[in-house]
C-alpha cells in the first residue's frame, strides 16, 4: 500500500486516544492495586516510576517511531528493517490472536453481569433457595452469594480442567454480543475506530471520577486509601517487587503485541510521536495510580465492613452464651469482653471456643487480590452492599465494558493491518473475528476458564519479552541506532537526545533480557505447573496439578510465538538461495 493511499487519523487527538484505549485496560483495575497492596503499598510508586522511566517510555516510543516511519503493520515495518526480521512481526500477530481469543471472554462475562444488574434484588446479593424451598444452597452457604454466582452461574464450571461440559449458553450469546461490537467499532478502518476511541478513552474516566467521589464518602473508605498510600519500605529490598513493577509497566502499555505500531502507521509523515508516546505513558501509569485510590476506597469499605461484622457476631454470641446485658458489650469492647469471659468462666467459654473469630481490620486489607476474582467478586462484594446498588453496578460494569472493548480494538488491529498490508486476506476483519468466536466458544464450556487461565498465564508474558527485546536489538544493532536518529530527524525535525539513545542502546535491552532470563527461571524452578480448580464441597478453590496434555500444550504456547522468528528467518535465507540473489533490505524515504 503507498504511503497516499493509506487511510490517515483525522487528527493527532484521535491517536493518542487510540492509543490510551488501547493501554488503559483491565490491567489498570485489577492488577496494580494488586500489586501495590503485594508490595508496600506507595512504596512499590518508587520501583514503578523507575521502571517508567528506564523502560516503559523508551520502548514506547521506538514502536510509535517505527509505525509512522514504516506506514506498515508489524509484518511489513519488520520485513522493512530486514526480510529476516517478519517473523517477529509474525510473532506479534500470533501473539495478539492468542490475546484476542480469551480477552474478549472477560467483556461477555460485564455483559452478563451488566445484564443482571436490572433486578430488584443483585443476584449476587443472596444465596438462591434450594430445590425444597427449606433453605439455601449448600454450595452457596459454604462460600458465598458472590462467589457461587461467578462460580456457578456465570461461570457453571467444573470441578477440575479434566471435567468438559457443554457450553453455558448464556455466556456464549454475550460472547457472540461482544463479538459484533468489535467488528461494528472497527468495520470501516481508522473512519469508525477514530469515532469510538472518544467514548472508549473517556468514558471509563467518567465512571471512575463519580466512583472515587463515591468511594471516598463510604463508611471506612479512608482506611483503604491510608493503607494504600502508608510505605512499607523494607518491600525495596525485596527483588520481586522490582521484576513486578518492571513487568506491569511493560504490559501495561500494550508493547509487542503490534498494535502501537498499526496505530501509528495511519499517523502523518510528521507528526509529534515524541512527545505523544511520553504523554500517553504518562496517562496510563497516571490512570493506574488514579484507579488504585478508587480500588482501595472500596477495599477499605468492603474490610472495614467485614470488620464490623466479624465484631457484631461476636458480640451476639457472647450475649447469647452468658447472662449479660445488651448494652455491657459493644463492638468496640468486645475483644477484651471474650479475653475477660475466657479467663472467669472458662467452662462456659470452651463451649463457644470453636466459634470465635479473630477480628482484625489489618487482616481484612492485607487480603491481597487480583483480576477476575478482584473484579467480578471483591467489587461485586462491595458494591451489594452500598445504597443503590444496582445503579452502581451498572456504572461499574459499563466501565468495564468500555476498558476491554478499547483493548481489543487495539488487539484486533494488530491482526488485520499487517494482514492487510500484504493483501492476505480479503476480508481479514470478518474472518478474524468469526475465528476468534469459534475457538472462543470453548471458554464458555464448565472447564473453559481453566483454559482461560492457561491462555492468561502462558499466552502472552514470555513471548512478548522475547519479541520486544529483539525489537530493540534489531532498531539499534541491524537496521542502525544513527539511522534510526536520521529517521526520527526527518519526521521531528530533531534527532533523539542522549537520553532515548543511552535507554534504547543499552539499559532497556538489559532489562528485557533479564526479564526474560528470570521468566525462563522460574518457569524451570516453579515444577509442574498448578491452577487453581473450584471445590463445590468446600466453597472454595484448591491447587491442583495440570495434567500431561495441559503441560503440553503449555509448552506449546509458549514456544508457537517463539518460533516464528527463526522458522521466518530460516524460510527467507531458503528463498534466497533458491533465488540466488541476495537479499536487500527496503528503505523508505
Amino acid at each position: 500500500m503507498s504511503k497516499e493511499a493509506r487511510p490517515s487519523w483525522d487528527s493527532p487527538m484521535q491517536f493518542v486516544l487510540a492509543c490510551v484505549s488501547y493501554a488503559v485496560g483491565l490491567g489498570n483495575v485489577w492488577r496494580f492495586p494488586y500489586l501495590c497492596q503485594m508490595h508496600g503499598g506507595g512504596g512499590f510508586l518508587i520501583p514503578y516510576l523507575l521502571m517508567l522511566i528506564l523502560e516503559g517510555i523508551p520502548l514506547f516510543y521506538i514502536e510509535l517511531a517505527i509505525g509512522q516511519k514504516m506506514r506498515l503493520g508489524s509484518i511489513g515495518a519488520w520485513m522493512a528493517i530486514s526480510p529476516y526480521l517478519g517473523g517477529l512481526g509474525i510473532a506479534s500477530v500470533v501473539t495478539s490472536m492468542y490475546l484476542c481469543l480469551y480477552y474478549n471472554v472477560i467483556n461477555a462475562w460485564s455483559f452478563w453481569y451488566l445484564f443482571h444488574s436490572f433486578q430488584s434484588v443483585l443476584p449476587w446479593a443472596e444465596c438462591p433457595v434450594n430445590a425444597n424451598r427449606t433453605g439455601y444452597l449448600e454450595e452457596c452457604e459454604v462460600a458465598s452469594p458472590t462467589q457461587y454466582f461467578f462460580y456457578r452461574e456465570t461461570l457453571n464450571i467444573s470441578s477440575s480442567i479434566d471435567e468438559n461440559g457443554g457450553l453455558h449458553m448464556g455466556q456464549a450469546l454475550c460472547l457472540l454480543l461482544a463479538w459484533i461490537i468489535v467488528y461494528l467499532f472497527i468495520v470501516r478502518g481508522v473512519k469508525s475506530t477514530g469515532v469510538v476511541v472518544y467514548f472508549t478513552a473517556t468514558f471509563p474516566y467518567v465512571v471512575l471520577i463519580i466512583y472515587l467521589i463515591r468511594g471516598v464518602t463510604l463508611h471506612g473508605a479512608w482506611n483503604g486509601v491510608k493503607y494504600m498510600f502508608t510505605p512499607k519500605l523494607e518491600q525495596l529490598v525485596n527483588p520481586q517487587t522490582w521484576i513486578n513493577a518492571a513487568t506491569q509497566i511493560f504490559f501495561s502499555l500494550g508493547l509487542g503485541f503490534g498494535s502501537l505500531i498499526a496505530f501509528s502507521s495511519y499517523n502523518h509523515h510528521n507528526n509529534d510521536f515524541e512527545k505523544q508516546a511520553v504523554i500517553i505513558s504518562l496517562i496510563n501509569s497516571g490512570t493506574s495510580v488514579f484507579a488504585s485510590i478508587v480500588t482501595f476506597s472500596i477495599y477499605g469499605f468492603k474490610a472495614t465492613f467485614n470488620y464490623e461484622s466479624c465484631l457484631e457476631r461476636m458480640r451476639l454470641l457472647c450475649l447469647n452464651a452468658f447472662d449479660l446485658s445488651e448494652e455491657s458489650i459493644s463492638a468496640g469492647n468486645v475483644t477484651e469482653w471474650i479475653h475477660y469471659l475466657n479467663i472467669t468462666h472458662p467452662e462456659s467459654f470452651a463451649a463457644i471456643a470453636s466459634k470465635i473469630e479473630h477480628c482484625s481490620l489489618e487482616a481484612e486489607l492485607d487480603t491481597a487480590v487480583e483480576g477476575t476474582g478482584l473484579a467480578f467478586i471483591v467489587y461485586s462484594e462491595a458494591i451489594k452492599n452500598m445504597p443503590l446498588s444496582q445503579l452502581w453496578s451498572v456504572l461499574y460494569f459499563i466501565m468495564l465494558l468500555l476498558l476491554g472493548m478499547g483493548s481489543m480494538l487495539g488487539n484486533v488491529t494488530a491482526i488485520i493491518t499487517p494482514l492487510a498490508d500484504i493483501k492476505l486476506l480479503r476480508c481479514s476483519l470478518c474472518l478474524v473475528c468469526l475465528l476468534c468466536l469459534l475457538l472462543g466458544f470453548g471458554f464458555t464450556s464448565r472447564s473453559g476458564n481453566y483454559w482461560f487461565t492457561i491462555f492468561n498465564e502462558y499466552a502472552a508474558t514470555l513471548s512478548l519479552l522475547f519479541i520486544v527485546f529483539l525489537e530493540v536489538i534489531s532498531v539499534c544493532y541491524v537496521y542502525g541506532l544513527r539511522r534510526f536518529e536520521r529517521d526520527i530527524e526527518d519526521m521531528l525535525g530533531h534527532r533523539p537526545n542522549w537520553y532515548w539513545k543511552v535507554m534504547w542502546a543499552a539499559v532497556s535491552p538489559l532489562l528485557l533480557f533479564s526479564l526474560f532470563i528470570f521468566y525462563i527461571i522460574n518457569y524451570i524452578q516453579g515444577g509442574t505447573p498448578t491452577y487453581q480448580a473450584w471445590d463445590k464441597d468446600l466453597g472454595r478453590s484448591v491447587v491442583k496439578e495440570y495434567p500431561v496434555y495441559g503441560q503440553v500444550f503449555i509448552a506449546l504456547l509458549l514456544l508457537s510465538a517463539l518460533s516464528c522468528v527463526p522458522l521466518a528467518a530460516l524460510h527467507a535465507v531458503c528463498r534466497r538461495k533458491q533465488r540466488g540473489t541476495p537479499i536487500r533490505e527496503h528503505r523508505h524515504a
